[in-house]
């Protein structure tokens, strides 16, 4: 109904190679997110073309960020997130790709392999490649891999962006036009509804995932 995804997230912790504890380093090509921190401490680090940056995240903070950027989740002690998904949740539903290493991603069978696999060694294979793409690794390539990995979905991700977010825009773009012709018929449908969350292991932690919205 509002074309928003909504998860319940706490962040891995398990150690990675360089030390550090959290989730699956991953780029979105077509959907925003949000973090919006209830516990815990710990920072998320990002790649854009513009470089490197690591923010900090505490209790109270909201950060977000657009497609494009890839984000790694780093888990400083007890991290606990509410995440806030464009596009009816399409980050956890396909518009995902993870920084493996170039072989990997140039072969979608490996590719393939490495993202349906086991949780962790598929994020141990994506902090290795968002190390090296970090310290010597050509962006451009990087994006043009995503391009072409998420290139046969891209029906799907349509139909779901009709489905949810356009869909809610144009009904109250309907709504608009009711009130101000005096109809309030669209009132009448007032309802509380409740989610149920699934939990199920996500790319950078625990998942208490909802329905979209």
């Amino acid at each position: 109904m509002f074309g928003v995804g909504v998860s319940d997230l706490t962040v891995y912790d398990w150690p990675t190679a360089d030390g550090l504890c959290g989730g699956s380093p991953h780029l979105h090509t077509l959907c925003a997110e949000a973090y919006v921190v209830v516990g815990g401490s710990g920072a998320v680090q990002t790649l854009t073309w513009s470089g490197f940056q690591e923010t900090p995240l505490e209790p109270g903070a909201v950060v977000w960020f657009t497609p494009g950027t890839v984000h790694r989740l780093i888990n400083g002690g007890d991290l606990r997130i509410i995440v806030l998904m464009q596009n009816s949740g399409l980050p956890e539903a396909g518009d995902a790709v993870f920084t493996f290493p170039p072989h990997i991603l140039a072969d979608p069978s490996l590719y393939g392999q490495a993202a349906a696999g086991d949780v962790r060694t598929r994020r141990d294979l994506a902090v290795e490649g968002f190390l090296a793409l970090r310290d010597h690794g050509s962006f451009d390539e990087f994006a043009e891999h995503a391009a072409r990995i998420v290139g046969s979905r891209l029906d799907a991700f349509e139909q779901r962006w009709r489905e949810g977010p356009l869909r809610a825009a144009l009904t109250t773009g309907a709504q608009l036009t009711q009130l101000r012709d005096g109809d309030l018929s669209h009132l009448r449908d007032g309802a509380v509804t409740r989610l149920t969350p699934i939990a199920k292991p996500g790319m950078c932690g625990h998942l208490q995932a909802y329905p979209p919205g």
